[in-house]
């Protein structure tokens, strides 16, 4: 039994409301595609990671299986539970808590998406494939801390895996595959160096934290961690009627994510934002659909608004932008807001005038629109 102390409570990190968002958003919905957590340290970032992990859901996976398969999911397991498991409705199920992996700095490729064992193959004719970080975090958190001093090529096959959700790793014609579907945490600080343009583009979502202000608040950090210190059992038993509300809040988003709706006119106000502020590609219209949706799913609603769409600009836009009134990752939430409703009544007063003429809003809130991982 491991005397290491438990996670810090989730709930009990104070402030970092914006940090915290992103992070509930991503675990609501893995498909949006990680957060990017930029500040100075000493800001909870790592912490907040770590007891996001400890918060979440168990998972029920195949219990014989490295890659932490879902059971009801055939269609997305992996190589080895296929040729497995396939055939046969006698599969080995358990419960279990999702892995929280610490990458290195110093991973290298083959560490991360693991190796095949040509020799094996050409002696036995099987495949053996030596899992990496890819397969151990599958349907967990994937951590790196000092993301800004990982090697550019590692950090573009997390951000590729994290995108696709499975890894293949193809040697001498030989190939395995497994689902690589993890929430994907970035942590770093800017005065050591930031990542270049396009992988800051790759991240779905960022957020620049600071040290708190606030002195109230500043004490309230002091006599929580004071308390946690003196006795973390106790302080976490304190904590975690508020967590399992959390996590439960969490389960049930899960649940109805797919079935969020959007209109038409939702995509037009999300569209002409991007449009209007230069932004380069269409990830980010994509990433903010996402991440409306998963608010929206967060606060049990079956349709996103403005609000939704206001709170995934703040987090999709900054990192994206080189100047202009959102390039501050702490915009004011009143800015985005203003913007957000000027669109939607220009779009309204369009739609008015017959200015768009393509599928109707009312066709489209009666669609279920799903947005394909």
């Amino acid at each position: 039994m491991s005397n290491r102390p438990p996670v810090y409570p989730f709930t009990a990190i104070v402030g970092q409301d914006l940090m915290k968002l992103a992070l509930i958003l991503n675990a609501i919905d893995m498909r949006i595609g990680g957060v990017l957590i930029r500040g100075e340290r000493g800001t909870g970032k790592s912490t907040a990671a770590r007891a996001l992990a400890a918060l979440l859901p168990q998972i029920s996976v195949i219990s014989d299986s490295p890659f932490n398969d879902d059971p009801g999911r055939p269609e997305s397991w992996s190589d080895f539970a296929r040729q497995k498991y396939q055939e046969t409705d006698e599969i080995p199920v358990a419960s279990r808590r999702i892995s929280f992996v610490d990458l290195p700095v110093s991973a290298t490729e083959d560490r991360v998406v693991g190796t095949l064992d040509i020799e094996k193959a050409i002696q036995f004719g099987e495949r053996h494939f030596e899992t990496g970080v890819l397969a151990n975090a599958n349907r967990g958190i994937l951590y790196v801390d000092e993301i800004n001093l990982l090697d550019d090529h590692i950090v573009d096959l997390l951000l590729d895996s994290a995108a696709m959700g499975v890894n293949i790793v193809e040697r001498e014609g030989i190939s395995f595959s497994h689902p690589a579907r993890f929430i994907l945490v970035g942590t770093m600080n800017p005065e050591e160096g930031d990542l270049r343009p396009q992988l800051l583009d790759r991240f779905a979502l960022s957020v620049d934290v600071t040290g708190i202000k606030d002195a109230a608040e500043r004490i309230e950090i002091l006599e929580r961690h004071i308390a946690y210190e003196n006795d973390p059992l106790d302080f976490k038993a304190e904590w975690e009627p508020v967590d399992q509300r959390l996590s439960g809040r969490i389960a049930s988003a899960r649940e109805i994510i797919d079935d969020v709706t959007h209109t038409t006119s939702d995509l037009r106000v999300i569209a002409s934002i991007t449009s209007d502020l230069r932004v380069d590609g269409h990830r980010a219209d994509l990433v903010i659909l996402k991440a409306a949706r998963a608010h929206a799913a967060y606060e049990g609603r079956a349709a996103i608004n403005d609000r939704d769409i206001t709170l995934a600009i703040r987090l999709t836009i900054p990192h994206r932008l080189k100047r202009g009134p959102f390039s501050d990752a702490q915009a004011d939430l009143n800015a985005v807001e203003a913007a957000v409703d000027d669109k939607r009544q220009e779009i309204a007063e369009g739609e008015e005038a017959g200015e768009f003429t393509d599928k109707s809003d009312e066709q489209a809130a009666q669609s279920k629109k799903k947005v394909t991982p």
